[in-house]
């Protein structure tokens, strides 16, 4: 990062972007809907007797999975990494960990779904388990999202003419 002076102010700039990279498409960074909701759904799971039925443990594997995935995405961009490693198409990035977050959550919701019995033993389970899928349709549905809008900042659908247009005539 260089400083270099402006009009009288001083300006922050960093040299190891190309020219013209921060115009085109918007970087979005992970929200915390994702995190938030994907806890809700392990910590419900965790929290009743998962290891006798298999099908919770694709339910934990997807959930912790895409939360510390989430959680690391996150501190890269609030670490500003991409700023550092412009190499990177970190929007196709974006496009990408969204679809695949969004397709495998939809395969936990439908396991989670299709596992949980009104007629278990332990009350306590059935409602957690029933409430985990619930947030497990939540967050699919926030990932889901996520891939359209990483989609169109990728693609630059979306921006206007007065934000597509470089204004440089002196």
């Amino acid at each position: 990062m260089g400083q270099h002076r402006a009009g009288g102010r001083a300006v922050w700039c960093v040299p190891l972007c190309p020219p013209g990279w921060h115009r085109g498409a918007e970087l979005q960074d992970p929200s915390p809907p994702h995190d938030v909701l994907g806890l809700l759904v392990w910590a419900l799971i965790a929290d009743t007797t998962y290891h006798l039925h298999a099908a919770y443990g694709w339910v934990m594997f997807v959930s912790i999975f895409f939360w510390v995935a989430t959680v690391l995405l996150f501190m890269t961009y609030l670490l500003q990494l991409p700023l550092k490693f412009y190499v990177i198409p970190w929007p196709l990035v974006l496009v990408i960990f969204n679809a695949a977050a969004t397709i495998l959550y939809i395969t936990a919701f439908i396991t989670c779904s299709a596992a949980v019995q009104p007629t278990s033993w332990r009350q306590w389970d059935y409602n957690r388990r029933a409430a985990a899928s619930f947030f497990a349709c939540l967050v699919m549905l926030t990932y889901g999202v996520s891939t359209f809008l990483s989609f169109r900042a990728w693609k630059g659908l979306g921006s206007n003419a007065a934000t597509s247009q470089v204004t440089n005539h002196a």
